[in-house]
């Protein structure tokens, strides 16, 4: 049996609560006490209990091993399965995706999945030392900007995108996290301001860079056929891939893309037997700006190369015809890695529900998707009200 086939011969699943510690600097928050927020939120969301879930998985990435039980811990210790989950800034969506398929496949009814990160400032990836660096990283392959700056240069070269339609992600992403109570930053920035930051890695500045953030998310998880035991509306899992990045002679590599994602979107779209057209909302993994072009390209809302002008034309916007990160995204909301899957995820749900205030899609979008990438792999989920 095909796993489209296997797909379709699961239970329907759908998420009916979900919720999020506020972001914040790194060394700001607590690990247990941003997850017991996020989960009681969550629960409170679905208008379920503790002893409702039957089995709990917890993202994480610089936790020690017992993490999920001791975040779980502080809500109540039922004897329930709870399993750490990492994939590095796709863990949390990783969680999801194992609620998904043990919910699917009948095993549990009912699962809570939490993400959750405390981070220490600085560069990500970076080695502790000449000694302990790889080949890739004494040529400066090793360091996420420094790939992304790479394939933002072949991006200019190939298709005549510009440093500052790059930047304008940023511009976007702030604009849509002054109005998220959630966000880490709360304050608009102009297209200058954000070309004007310390260059990072050319075109690559400062303000194009997704910012290490302490913060926690959670989503209770239900088989559909349940779901009018809870209060929360339910927003169906309609369709998702997983994958790794493959070889090219000519790609960057590595959770920058180059190919892959296109084939996990295609896998996605056939799963939830609908296509780019259908997507009313977007969340993307724009760990840095070009991150969000290429996404748009490779997820098939615009031809191969015109991303860049797609963002600059507006048509990203929330009042676009295809709005991205309108909670504003890594960039803007921060990015805790264990927790911004789950993050994507409220954002569409609430969006899906029609209760994303000030930051709303207009239309009443019933079809959203999220797009996160970690070192180790993609999730895509596409879901529907």
């Amino acid at each position: 049996m095909g796993t489209l086939e296997a797909w379709r011969n699961m239970r329907e699943v759908c998420v009916v609560g979900v919720g999020i510690h506020k972001f914040m600097r790194p060394g700001e928050g607590s690990v247990t006490a941003m997850g017991r927020e996020a989960i009681l939120a969550a629960l409170e969301d679905a208008g379920a209990e503790f002893r409702d879930i039957q089995a709990g998985f917890c993202g994480r990435v610089n936790q020690i091993t017992g993490t999920g039980i001791s975040v779980f811990g502080e809500v109540g210790q039922t004897g329930i399965l709870i399993d750490n989950v990492e994939k590095a800034c796709a863990s949390a969506s990783t969680a999801l995706r194992l609620a998904t398929w043990v919910i699917g496949a009948g095993l549990y009814d009912v699962v809570l999945c939490a993400g959750v990160e405390t981070m220490s400032r600085g560069l990500l990836g970076a080695p502790a030392s000449e000694k302990t660096a790889s080949y890739s990283q004494l040529m400066g392959m090793g360091i996420m900007p420094g790939e992304y700056a790479l394939r933002a240069r072949r991006h200019m070269s190939q298709y005549g995108s510009t440093p500052e339609q790059f930047a304008q992600v940023s511009v976007k992403a702030h604009k849509n996290s002054s109005m998220n109570p959630y966000a880490r930053y709360q304050t608009p920035m102009t297209l200058e301001e954000v070309l004007n930051s310390r260059m990072i890695a050319d075109p690559i500045t400062l303000y194009q860079c997704s910012n290490n953030s302490d913060g926690a998310t959670a989503a209770v998880v239900c088989a559909r056929e349940v779901a009018h035991r809870f209060r929360g509306k339910p927003i169906t899992i309609a369709g998702w891939a997983s994958g790794t990045p493959e070889y090219s002679p000519t790609g960057v590599g590595g959770d920058v893309a180059e190919g892959f994602i296109a084939r996990l979107a295609r896998e996605a779209y056939e799963r939830a037997g609908l296509g780019p057209e259908d997507i009313q909302v977007c969340q993307v993994h724009d760990a840095f700006t070009p991150g969000e072009v290429f996404a748009v390209e490779e997820l098939g809302f615009c031809p191969p190369g015109e991303g860049a002008r797609f963002i600059w034309e507006g048509k990203a916007d929330i009042g676009g015809e295809k709005p991205v990160n309108t909670d504003g995204g890594l960039l803007g909301r921060g990015h805790p890695i264990g927790a911004t899957g789950l993050a994507q995820v409220a954002e569409i749900v609430r969006q899906l529900r029609g209760e994303a205030g000030p930051r709303q899609v207009p239309g009443d979008p019933k079809v959203g998707l999220t797009h996160n990438v970690g070192v180790g792999g993609c999730n895509i989920f596409i879901f529907k009200r």
